[in-house]
């Protein structure tokens, strides 16, 4: 870390503020080497931490979905074959009343990428039944059953979309949504509970809080090893830092995972 706690501080408060690299070297002074260094460091502990501290959770509904980004070009620029640029992918699973984020994978939307992110969420929850509800990518069918068994009561959310429809300002707006289909997949989940809104409005958290999630613009992240560190930072400190809106404490707090709100020393010195 940069020999001033302050000033490191306040680089990584910019970065998770939806600051970009030059952005922040403007408001700390740090040169932007500096402040890529901090974030690769920080991103090396957030990973530890989050692997440290989110084990054994029991939660009752999960909520999984993807969001879209991409390394240096887009895919139809890039090279297939190569899997550290282009279109990435970032798989999230959020607790639909903790508003916990136990687990999270960077990657192509792949059968394989979605597998290690299904395994990855496995691997920290506690052997107890819970509902789990997905997008409809196809992948997640078989890759629920082969990771969890029967442990887990599975339904998709399949979303049709109609045209773009017209005028200049067409192209900015999403789809419109023409129907909703909720399709079980596994056990008997509670229909009530069969959503996807938190996690979709987690990606709206993602996008306003990480320049690099920002459309159109020259923020997008040039390396992968980037990429994923800044979504590390954000995870660690959206679940033990940040006062969670409708919460009021963090998700952390809420989940029994701690009894306070972190400072960003210690979530680097944890």
């Amino acid at each position: 870390m940069a020999a001033n706690p302050d000033a490191t501080a306040r680089a990584l408060h910019c970065l998770l503020e939806g600051c970009s690299i030059r952005s922040t070297e403007r408001l700390t002074g740090l040169n932007r080497n500096t402040i890529m260094r901090l974030l690769i460091v920080a991103g090396e502990r957030s990973t530890r931490l989050m692997d440290s501290k989110m084990r054994g959770l029991k939660p009752r509904y999960l909520q999984c979905d993807e969001i879209w980004t991409f390394v240096q070009k887009k895919q139809k620029r890039a090279d297939r074959n190569d899997s550290l640029i282009g279109d990435q992918w970032v798989f999230v699973a959020i607790d639909a009343e903790t508003k916990l984020v136990p687990s999270f994978v960077v990657g192509k939307r792949t059968n394989a990428i979605t597998l290690a992110f299904l395994r990855d969420l496995r691997s920290r929850l506690a052997d107890t039944r819970f509902q789990l509800t997905t997008d409809g990518f196809h992948f997640y069918q078989l890759g629920v059953e082969d990771v969890f068994g029967g442990n887990a009561d599975f339904a998709q959310l399949v979303k049709l979309f109609g045209d773009f429809g017209q005028g200049p300002d067409a192209r900015y707006s999403p789809p419109r949504i023409t129907e909703v289909i909720s399709k079980v997949r596994n056990g008997r989940p509670d229909p009530k509970h069969i959503s996807t809104s938190f996690v979709e409005r987690q990606n709206l958290t993602m996008r306003m809080q990480m320049r690099r999630f920002t459309r159109l613009t020259l923020g997008f992240s040039k390396k992968l090893s980037h990429l994923k560190a800044a979504i590390n930072l954000h995870f660690a400190y959206y679940n033990f830092c940040r006062v969670h809106s409708s919460l009021r404490v963090t998700p952390a707090m809420e989940a029994g995972l701690t009894d306070h709100a972190w400072s960003i020393g210690e979530l680097l010195n944890a």
